[in-house]
């Protein structure tokens, strides 16, 4: 069961890029971020109430809480990195660097989880590393030196805070009804994203949000929660290092719809790098 968690996780996933990308065309991404999380929130409580798990908050521990909260503000950061990324640079190229957390997310799971690093596993994850690396295109498509540095950093910053997303959320997410590890989760990163909106002074914003893009905005984060929901499940019942990289395979999905909706093309390079990325998370998962 936990694999189809995380494959529902991985679908979502895929599908709240591109709606996020729609919905931040001319929207700042700081302030799309703000209003998707409220949309998330809401899903992730109405699920609570749905399984009726909301009066299990009170016997939540101090350390489990801690490593929740943790967890959520690593979300927040990673979340705030990744759609500045994607409203300043191709999809294409954001998304294989964001989903570079995949290696480092296996890596921490099994040294620190200690959930057995055997030498088939060292070779997929040496698979899913070049995979990544072949598809991460650095020369910029408007040639622009300094937006390019922009979206690299922001990419490189979104992988490393879902790295440390996945890890405190596993060790956080023990003991806890998943849907309720998720809404708290998701309270914090509401927090994160409209601070830094109101420290941008960008609040007035919101209002000024062009319809169009604001059901974009929502949709993703009915996308965002509903792979929320998963991909905690998926981590709650099975192993880090095999949910995460599993969950990193929105990248098809990701892939075919940049293509579908924005015309974005991989080129032979990145193709070749997309199937070694599959094919190492797949030998993850069955190994």
């Amino acid at each position: 069961m936990w694999f189809l968690y995380a494959c529902g996780s991985a679908l979502f996933a895929g599908v709240t890029s591109i709606l996020a990308k729609c919905g931040i065309k001319t929207t700042d991404s700081n302030v799309a971020t703000a209003v998707r999380t409220v949309v998330v929130l809401i899903f992730s409580w109405l699920m609570v109430a749905i399984v009726g798990s909301g009066k299990e908050i009170t016997s939540i521990g101090g350390r489990t809480m801690v490593f929740l909260i943790l967890s959520g503000a690593a979300t927040g950061a990673s979340w705030l990195c990744y759609f500045r990324a994607l409203q300043i640079g191709d999809i294409n190229k954001v998304v294989p660097i964001d989903k570079s957390s995949t290696v480092l997310t296996i890596l921490l799971a099994l040294i620190f989880l200690h959930e057995g690093l055997t030498v088939p596993k060292a070779l997929a994850v040496l698979v899913i590393a070049v995979g990544i690396g072949l598809m991460i295109e650095k020369k910029d498509v408007q040639g622009d030196r300094t937006e390019k540095k922009g979206w690299f950093l922001y990419a490189c910053g979104s992988a490393f805070f879902a790295s440390l997303t996945a890890l405190l959320g596993k060790v956080g997410i023990a003991g806890v009804e998943s849907n309720l590890g998720t809404a708290i989760r998701t309270g914090v990163v509401l927090v994160m994203a409209w601070l830094m909106v109101f420290v941008t002074g960008k609040q007035r914003e919101v209002l000024k949000i062009p319809r169009k893009e604001l059901i974009f905005i929502c949709l993703s984060g009915i996308a965002t929660g509903a792979s929320w929901l998963c991909y905690y499940r998926a981590l709650q019942m099975g192993p880090a290092s095999v949910v995460a990289p599993v969950d990193k395979l929105s990248i098809l999905v990701t892939t075919v719809f940049s293509y579908l909706v924005f015309g974005e093309k991989l080129k032979k390079r990145e193709g070749f790098g997309l199937f070694l990325l599959t094919a190492g998370t797949v030998a993850m998962a069955v190994l």
